[in-house]
C-alpha cells in the first residue's frame, strides 16, 4: 500500500516506487521528518559492548507463544518521554499487563544503533525498552533500519543521514551479515525480548530494472538474519516479510491479481509474487507478518469503508492458506485514507474508531490473532486524531483518547487462542452491523452514520451513530 502511486503514510515515512528519472530527483529531496529521533541522530556515547544486557529485564516464564495478541506500535513522539504524562501513561498500561508494544531500532524514536561497525549508540532505544518494561509490556523489535555505512553512506559519530531517501534504503548485499550480526547484538542486549520482526516493507528492496520487488535479496538478508537470531536463542521467535499487501481498482488489469480480489478490490500481483518466493526459499518463520490498507493505491475504499474492511479477510484467508497456518499477524492496518498532507483527520473520531474496529473484527474473522496499531504522533497539544493518548510534551497530556480504549479492550477480550462464538443478529440489521464475540462478550459496531436499533443475542440495542459498543454475556 502506497508504494505505488498511494499516499498511506499514517505518519510514518514510507516507500513509494520511484518510476522515473523526474520522480526520482524529486524523492532526493524529501526529507523525513516523523522518524527523526529526538538528538538529532548524535551518536554521542557509542561504545564496543552493544551486546551487553541492559538493564533489568524480566524473565520470560516458559517458551514464547508465536502470536502476542493486539496492541499497537511506538512513532517517534511517544510516552517515553515527558515527565508526568509519561507516567499517567505507564500506569494506564499497566493496567492491561502484556499489551503488544513494537519498536523499530532506528528511526520512530531510535537513533541510529552503530553509526561504526563494531560502535554501538543504544541510548534511545533503551529507554524505549525501559518504557515498555515498566509498563507490562509484551516487547517486540522490529528490526529496520540500517546504519548507513551498511548501505553506502557514511559511517561515523554524528553523520547519519536521516533523510527519507537514505533511510528507505536497504543494506547492500556484502553487508547482509553485518545487519544480520547487529539484529544479534540487539538480541543479546534485550533478552527479555523474543519476538522479532525483520525489517519493514521491502523498503530498499525495489528492482528498478524488472518493475517488480527484489524479493530474492530480502529473503537472502531475512535468512541470515533468522539464523543470527537463532544462534542467540533457539527460543527467540522471527517473522516476516512485512509487506505491504497493496490492492489496486478492480477494473485495473494491469498488476492485477486474477484470484485474489473482491468488491474492494484486486491484490498487486507483484506482492503475491514477492510473498510466494519468500514463503518458498525462507529458511524459517515462526510467523507471518504483513501490513495493509483497506483501500486501493489509488486511496479509495470499495465499495464504501466498511465493506472494504472485507479486503483484511480475504488476504488473511489467502496468507493463511499459503503457509499452512502460521500464526498471522498485522504490523500495521489502515483503514482511513490519508489526504495530500498524509494526514487522517477527516472523519470524526466516532467514525474512525467504528471503522477500525470493524478492520480488526474483519482480520480476526480472516484468521489473525496478532495485530498493532500505528500510533499517530504529535509532539505536543490536546487534539491528536487517531491517537491512542494526547501528546506527552506538556504536563497536562498522557490522556487516553477512544481509539486507546478500543485497542486496549479489543486485546484484553479476544486474546490468541479466543474461541469464537456466532450470535443472533435480527435479519434487518445485519447488513449494518460488525459482531465479533466470545462465550463472556459481544463486540457490536454500527457502521451507519446514524441511530440503529437492532436485536443482538437475544437482547434489543439502541447504537448511537457509529457506536462500538461491548456486550457482557449471561452464563450459558
Amino acid at each position: 500500500m502506497g508504494h505505488h502511486g498511494g499516499n498511506s503514510g499514517g505518519g510514518r515515512w514510507r516507500l513509494t516506487v520511484l518510476l522515473g528519472a523526474g520522480v526520482a530527483a524529486l524523492a532526493l529531496l524529501l526529507t523525513l521528518v516523523n522518524t527523526v529521533p529526538d538528538g538529532g541522530g548524535s551518536t554521542a556515547g557509542t561504545a564496543r559492548d552493544g551486546d551487553a544486557a541492559h538493564g533489568t529485564s524480566a524473565t520470560p516464564s516458559g517458551r514464547p507463544r508465536p502470536a502476542v495478541g493486539w496492541g499497537f506500535t511506538h512513532t517517534q513522539y511517544s510516552a517515553d518521554q515527558g515527565g508526568a504524562a509519561t507516567g499517567r501513561i505507564e500506569k494506564l498500561l499497566a493496567a492491561s499487563p502484556g499489551l503488544p508494544q513494537n519498536q523499530h531500532i532506528m528511526g520512530w524514536g531510535a537513533d541510529n544503533p552503530e553509526p561504526e561497525p563494531g560502535r554501538y549508540d543504544f541510548g534511545a532505544l533503551d529507554r524505549r525498552i525501559d518504557f515498555m518494561r515498566a509498563s507490562g509490556a509484551t516487547p517486540v523489535v522490529t528490526l529496520c533500519c540500517a546504519p548507513d555505512w551498511m548501505k553506502g553512506g557514511e559511517a561515523g559519530a554524528g553523520r547519519t543521514d536521516w533523510s527519507r531517501t537514505a533511510l528507505e534504503t536497504a543494506p547492500v548485499p556484502d553487508h547482509y551479515q553485518d545487519f544480520a550480526d547487529l539484529a544479534a547484538t540487539v538480541a543479546r542486549r534485550y533478552p527479555d525480548v523474543t519476538h522479532f520482526v525483520v525489517w519493514n516493507e521491502f523498503k530498499g528492496f525495489w528492482n528498478d530494472a524488472e518493475g517488480r520487488w527484489d524479493y530474492e535479496g530480502y529473503t537472502a538478508m531475512y535468512n541470515l538474519v533468522y539464523e543470527a537470531l537463532k544462534k542467540v536463542d533457539k527460543d527467540i521467535l522471527v517473522g516476516g516479510p512485512y509487506l505491504a499487501m497493496d490492492s489496486v481498482d478492480p477494473r485495473r488489469s494491469e498488476d492485477a491479481s486474477a484470484t485474489l480480489r473482491g468488491a474492494w478490490g484486486a491484490m498487486d500481483q507483484r506482492v503475491l509474487d514477492a510473498f510466494d518466493y519468500w514463503n518458498t526459499h525462507r529458511a524459517g518463520a515462526d510467523f507471518v507478518v504483513v501490513d495493509g490498507s483497506t483501500y486501493t493505491d489509488d486511496g479509495d475504499p470499495l465499495p464504501d469503508e466498511f465493506a472494504a474492511t472485507d479486503k483484511f479477510t480475504a488476504v488473511g484467508d489467502w496468507l493463511r492458506r499459503q503457509t499452512h497456518d502460521l500464526p498471522l499477524w498485522w504490523a500495521e492496518y489502515y483503514v482511513e485514507p490519508a489526504d495530500a498532507a498524509d494526514e487522517r483527520t477527516g472523519w470524526s473520531e466516532a467514525h474512525r474508531v467504528a471503522v477500525q474496529a470493524a478492520g480488526m473484527i474483519a482480520m480476526v474473522d480472516g484468521g489473525a490473532d496478532s495485530g498493532f496499531y500505528w500510533n499517530p504522533e504529535k509532539k505536543q497539544g490536546t487534539a491528536c486524531a487517531g491517537c491512542l493518548w494526547t501528546p506527552t510534551g506538556t504536563a497536562a497530556g498522557g490522556v487516553r483518547l477512544p481509539m486507546y480504549d478500543l485497542v486496549s479492550r479489543f486485546g484484553r477480550a479476544f486474546p490468541p487462542g479466543t474461541a469464537y462464538r456466532t450470535v443472533s443478529v435480527a435479519a434487518d440489521a445485519r447488513p449494518d452491523l460488525r459482531v465479533l464475540a466470545t462465550d463472556k462478550v459481544v463486540l457490536v459496531v454500527n457502521t451507519l452514520g446514524r441511530p440503529v436499533g437492532a436485536r443482538v443475542d437475544g437482547a434489543r440495542l439502541d447504537l448511537r451513530a457509529y457506536e462500538v459498543k461491548w456486550l457482557t454475556r449471561r452464563a450459558r
